[in-house]
């Protein structure tokens, strides 16, 4: 079975021990990204299965209809980047372990680091100190403030243990189940929704993004944080309201943001106005870029892809397909 595995940017895969998966297929790693959709079905004319890293690449339904070879797609969580209805209509299984296995830690530590730079200002002092200056303000200790988390899953909980190591303040809000499994789990939620961004010092969210999630973080749930506020964002720029956060910011409500995830990925500094915005410490949607996690993720998407070769396909999203 010929193999592509796209957007593998620093060639990381088939070092790691997950890449032992695919032993004794026809694997090509691609590490560069193509954006031009007919360059794209050209490279990927040959390949019987493909694997995406993230939603680096879209799959829409012209892009398939130009594959009559491709049977697979294999990748991880949810797939707002994939024409499910095309790749049926193209006979085209998608595998997706929705599941996952261990917390992402990676991503946790990740939103973490983001909230120690932005309360001490870690950017802005470093490129201080390149300069040939000293300090250039004063941070915020983050011991005895509140932290509000929105989304009650795995990174979350982790994300909430490290602030009560600090001796912070957690307190939640999210979807009402998630509402439902934090009060059950004895966790404090805000009074309402408004309470929840009014009352805390920084806000992270940590939601899948999906259809009925877009756009979850409105204008108005911006403006009700207070000036000194930081918002987190490690888990999609989709999730917040177009332009919200930027006009948010621009009104001075929050005063901060971090963020590691953008509407148009990758970016350049200069293109994006949240990543050139003064009051945005901001990172290139590296929260899950470690070797660890990778391998942890890809474990997953090449056993799919032997599964399939085996006959045996796991987590797959329109078994229909094989009928």
């Amino acid at each position: 079975m010929k193999v592509a595995v796209l957007d593998d940017w620093f060639d990381t895969l088939r070092h790691l021990p997950c890449y032992e998966h695919l032993q004794g297929m026809d694997v090509t790693v691609f590490t560069d990204h193509e954006p031009d959709e007919a360059r794209l079905a050209k490279r990927l004319a040959e390949f019987d299965a493909i694997t995406l890293f993230r939603e680096r690449t879209p799959i829409t339904a012209g892009l398939l209809a130009s594959l009559p070879k491709l049977r697979l797609i294999s990748q991880r969580s949810v797939f707002p980047h994939v024409d499910v209805e095309a790749c049926t209509k193209n006979g085209v299984l998608l595998c997706s372990n929705m599941k996952g296995g261990t917390p992402p830690y990676a991503a946790a530590e990740h939103t973490w680091a983001l909230i120690m730079a932005a309360m001490r200002q870690l950017p802005q002092q470093m490129q201080s100190l390149r300069e040939g200056n000293w300090q250039i303000g004063v941070g915020k200790t983050l011991h005895g403030r509140t932290l509000g988390l929105y989304g009650y899953g795995r990174i979350a909980k982790v994300v909430a243990g490290y602030a009560e190591a600090f001796g912070m303040n957690v307190v939640w809000w999210g979807s009402d189940d998630g509402r439902a499994r934090a009060a059950s789990d004895g966790r404090k939620l805000a009074a309402s929704r408004e309470a929840f961004f009014a009352q805390a010092d920084l806000v992270s969210i940590h939601v899948r993004l999906k259809p009925e999630t877009r756009g979850l973080i409105t204008a108005q749930d911006l403006a009700a944080m207070r000036e000194t506020a930081v918002f987190v964002n490690t888990s999609r720029a989709g999730l917040v309201e177009p332009d919200a956060l930027v006009n948010a910011l621009n009104a001075g409500k929050p005063g901060f943001a971090a963020l590691d995830v953008f509407d148009q990925e990758p970016i350049t500094w200069a293109d994006d106005p949240l990543a050139a915005h003064p009051k945005v410490t901001a990172t290139p949607h590296i929260g899950f870029v470690t070797e660890d996690e990778l391998n942890v993720q890809f474990d997953d998407i090449f056993r799919q892809v032997k599964a399939f070769e085996n006959g045996a396909p796991l987590n797959m999203i329109n078994p229909e397909v094989l009928h």
